[in-house]
């Protein structure tokens, strides 16, 4: 490489790091803004966390108060059993005893944020009654929350999905297999 051309990389080099400590000095704040935002991020996450813990407590305790506090007023749920519930609808199976849990033991969090919104998702093993009766099991939730303008978190959207366990998954799938046919007497290739 001729030596014009490395004179000429150093200078750039050099210019370069003059600007990056004018721009420093003159702005400290904007040169940590790229850790700020990561910091910020780190927090968000952490203040979603104590909140799942809160609603985690709410629902162990029945507690229909702080419930309507983490709820937003527009929130959606799909429970575990498949039923949609609106804000007033969840208050009131609480309220009325229609959901009591005993146990709720959660595992593999993840709290993915996205602008202002955060997505939880987790496996619960759970134990309790509802509607239909005695509830146990494990489940997979999403459980999505919504940043206030006070900066504050509600809970949008709730769905549970129930894991099989392997014993039932097994034997549900010898059910669900349909008996040997050929393509061509199954009325769905007709």
């Amino acid at each position: 490489m001729p030596r014009s051309v490395q004179l000429f990389r150093v200078s750039l080099l050099a210019a370069a790091s003059l600007l990056t400590c004018f721009v420093v000095a003159v702005n400290p704040q904007h040169a940590l803004a790229a850790g700020n935002h990561s910091e910020k991020k780190h927090d968000a996450k952490r203040q979603v966390e104590l909140l799942e813990e809160q609603w985690r407590m709410a629902q162990l305790a029945s507690d229909a108060v702080t419930m309507d506090k983490l709820l937003s007023d527009d929130f959606i749920g799909i429970s575990m059993s498949g039923q949609v519930s609106t804000k007033a609808q969840q208050l009131d199976r609480v309220r009325s005893h229609k959901l009591m849990l005993s146990k709720i033991e959660l595992s593999d969090r993840k709290v993915k944020l996205i602008g202002g919104i955060a997505i939880v998702t987790s496996r619960a093993e759970v134990e309790g009654t509802n509607e239909t009766g005695p509830v146990q099991g494990t489940f997979r939730y999403t459980r999505v929350y919504r940043r206030l303008p006070s900066g504050g978190w509600k809970i949008t959207s709730f769905e549970a999905t129930r894991i099989p366990s392997a014993k039932t998954s097994s034997n549900d799938q010898r059910a669900a297999k349909p008996p040997s046919a050929s393509p061509t007497s199954d009325p769905r290739f007709n």
